[in-house]
């Protein structure tokens, strides 16, 4: 089959294009960037469906950050991922034999459903306040890709992981998620003989990580299955205080200072663990360990360190 993945060269997308390429179902991957296509325009977005006419579709462009970025640019969050979701989706209308995976978040879901989160929770409760309109924008591209399935017969799956990391991520002391913000921030400390290192709030909420290549791997496992269903949680099923996730991160970057934790600022959710019970059923499960992808990553950084600060 041939694959169009969007948003190629972002975290998720360059890792999708490194697992699918080496995937015997796959006879050929399409990249596709913001260098070649601009997703926030209509016409060109169809062009790009119109010239490459995949028989599978992985959309992996998205406008993303952690709760600073989130919470400050909130109307970038809301309207350029509405813009991405809404010309995809309505470029693909006109040939209903295109599958369709598209990449959600963990957000989606209420801020006080409980844990372990299931598919069956969408739509049912308030959003965490810092991230609604990232999530508003996601939960909007299901509405659109159910309504598109019942009317014109589409096949589309909407695949929701939990907090991603890995090689290629955003690496910004403020605009990125908490991982690549610690690393970068940490091996800064690090290197500036910092004795206090902060990170915000309490670090009592717990969160669920996943190694960015097991989710490509999930991806390339559901792309010859059938879909019984458009909604699939995908993580580890494990999960960890931010206070443990710092000293983690503290021993792999080899940090000698203290943390310390600013209660003044926000926690956001404090639990956010998804149910995997149905991707996991189905046959698909993780690799990679929290430690050995935090080894991964930061030595990827380390590598690229030039590339990716901003």
């Amino acid at each position: 089959m041939k694959v169009l993945v969007t948003g190629s060269e972002g975290l998720v997308g360059s890792s999708v294009i490194r697992v699918l390429k080496n995937s015997p179902k796959v006879s050929s991957v399409v990249p596709s960037s913001r260098k070649d296509t601009n997703l926030f325009d209509k016409a060109e977005t169809e062009n790009l469906i119109n010239e490459t006419k995949p028989d599978v579709l992985v959309n992996c462009a998205a406008r993303v950050g952690g709760i600073h970025a989130n919470n400050t640019n909130r109307s970038d969050f809301i309207l350029e991922n509405l813009k991405i979701n809404i010309n995809l989706l309505e470029a693909c209308i006109p040939d209903n034999e295109i599958k369709i995976i598209n990449l959600g978040s963990s957000c989606i879901y209420p801020l006080n459903a409980q844990n372990p989160i299931k598919e069956s929770y969408f739509m049912t409760g308030q959003l965490e306040p810092t991230n609604s309109p990232y999530a508003v924008a996601k939960i909007t591209a299901i509405e659109i890709g159910r309504s598109i399935t019942h009317e014109f017969g589409h096949k589309i799956l909407n695949l929701m992981p939990t907090n991603l990391y890995g090689p290629n991520d955003y690496f910004s002391p403020i605009d990125s998620h908490v991982i690549p913000g610690l690393l970068t921030r940490m091996h800064d400390s690090k290197l500036n003989n910092q004795s206090i290192f902060e990170i915000w709030g309490t670090g009592k909420p717990l969160r669920e990580f996943m190694f960015v290549d097991d989710l490509s791997s999930s991806i390339e496992f559901m792309l010859d299955k059938e879909w019984e269903y458009d909604l699939i949680n995908i993580g580890t099923n494990q999960e960890i205080s931010i206070l443990e996730l710092g000293n983690l991160i503290k021993k792999i970057v080899k940090y000698e200072g203290d943390l310390v934790f600013d209660s003044t600022k926000p926690d956001g959710n404090p639990r956010k663990l998804l149910d995997s019970t149905l991707i996991t059923t189905l046959g698909w499960k993780p690799s990679v360990d929290l430690e050995e992808g935090l080894k991964i990553t930061y030595d990827w950084y380390l590598e690229n360190l030039e590339i990716k600060r901003s």
